[in-house]
Formats: C-alpha cells, sequence, structure tokens
C-alpha cells in the first residue's frame, strides 16, 4: 500500500514538473490570430520549410553587405538586414546580420528589437552608443553608454531601448548580430508620433507632459 501511494506521488511530482518545464515558444512577428480556415493559415514564423533534398547552397548564401546604405535620410543611417527573407536557411536558426551605414553626424535613432538581443561591432569610424534599463523599482531607468571606436564590440539586450550616433565628421560603419531570424524594429519615435491611425493627442500630452501644441508639431514630422 505504501509502495502504491509513493508511485502515486511520485507520478504526480513528474506530472508537475514536466507541465512546469512546459512554456509557448517565442513568436517571431509581432501576433498570430488564429483561423480556421487552412487557406488563410500560416506557420507561427511566417515560414514554411522546403523538403531538406531540395535544399541548395543558395539557400544559405547571399551577397552585398560590401555596398554601402544609402544614408541620405532625415536620420542619415541605413540599416541592411539579412534575416530570414533575404537567406531561407535561416530559417528556425535564431539568428541575423544587419549592416548599418552612418553618415557624419548621422544616427540610428532610439528603438527596440521585441525579438533579439544585438551585439555590434564598429569597423569604420567613432559611435556614441547606449541603451537605457526596463522601469527600475524605484521608477528609474537606467542609461549604460560608451564610446566605441573601430573594432570596440557593444550588446544591447533584447527589448531595451538603444540607439547609436555617428559622433564623426566622416562616415562610420558597424555590423551587428542578433539572436533571431526575425528580431523585429520598433523606432520609437516613429511609432508613437507616426503610427496609422496617430495616437490621439491628449494621451501624448498627458504622457509627454508637455503642450498640445508640441505634440501636433511633432506628429506632422511623421
Amino acid at each position: 500500500m505504501k509502495a502504491a501511494h509513493f508511485l502515486s506521488v511520485l507520478a504526480v511530482l513528474a506530472l508537475a514538473t514536466s507541465i512546469a518545464s512546459a512554456y509557448d515558444p517565442s513568436p517571431l512577428q509581432d501576433f498570430c490570430v488564429a483561423t480556421n480556415d487552412p487557406k488563410n493559415a500560416l506557420f507561427v514564423n511566417g515560414k514554411f520549410c522546403k523538403d531538406p533534398k531540395l535544399a541548395t547552397a543558395e539557400d544559405f548564401f547571399t551577397s552585398g553587405l560590401n555596398i554601402p546604405g544609402n544614408t541620405d535620410n532625415k536620420v542619415g543611417s541605413n540599416v541592411t538586414a539579412v534575416n530570414v527573407d533575404r537567406i531561407p536557411g535561416l530559417n528556425t536558426l535564431g539568428i541575423s546580420l544587419v549592416r548599418i551605414d552612418y553618415a557624419p553626424y548621422g544616427i540610428n535613432p532610439p528603438h527596440t528589437h521585441p525579438r533579439g538581443t544585438e551585439i555590434l561591432v564598429v569597423v569604420e569610424g567613432t559611435l556614441h552608443v547606449g541603451f537605457v534599463t526596463s522601469n527600475q523599482p524605484d521608477g528609474s531607468n537606467k542609461l549604460f553608454t560608451k564610446v566605441l571606436n573601430k573594432g570596440d564590440v557593444f550588446v544591447f539586450p533584447i527589448g531595451l531601448i538603444h540607439f547609436q550616433f555617428n559622433t564623426g565628421h566622416t562616415p562610420a560603419v558597424a555590423f551587428a548580430g542578433l539572436s533571431s531570424q526575425n528580431f523585429g524594429v520598433i523606432t520609437i519615435a516613429n511609432a508613437v508620433f507616426g503610427s496609422t491611425p496617430p495616437i490621439n493627442p491628449d494621451v501624448l500630452t498627458k504622457a509627454f507632459q508637455v503642450d498640445k501644441n508640441v505634440i501636433d508639431y511633432l506628429q506632422r514630422q511623421f
């Protein structure tokens, strides 16, 4: 009888451990709306898998990262992404690469990657970089910042707001690896002031504690 009781307890503990160790996989897109229509269905990462027997070396290859991106824009930077859309073989491997070009005094403005940690190396120029922590118990947000020169490396943890600014009068170039095949980008200013439809100005006026005319002006910029 005691043996049966012991086995029952052991079985319950094993089941509890199994349940506790289970988890939902990290999504590889912003959301996944359930559908009962298979014609409108996609895998959660939006990609189907090719039969391995049909794969070729081209599925794992791309070129062109030696070509500078066009930085003739308002922020003076350009990000060339090498993700699963450019190299199909990256599907399910959890990694991507980007080349970032900066015009003199150009910036990769404050943004987040909701699905990937980033490790960046400077190959030309000097960059002022940094990230801000999530809200701390005391209500503060700590800034971690550094000036990087050629060959220096810096890490931006997943989901945290970060930036890079070219402090020099010559162009700069960096490469970065990210821990997702589809890391996602949320550029803070664009998302807050340039969403479609726009966020109610009353919300932003209260959130930023500024005059509504300031919010109206910022929304017009995006």
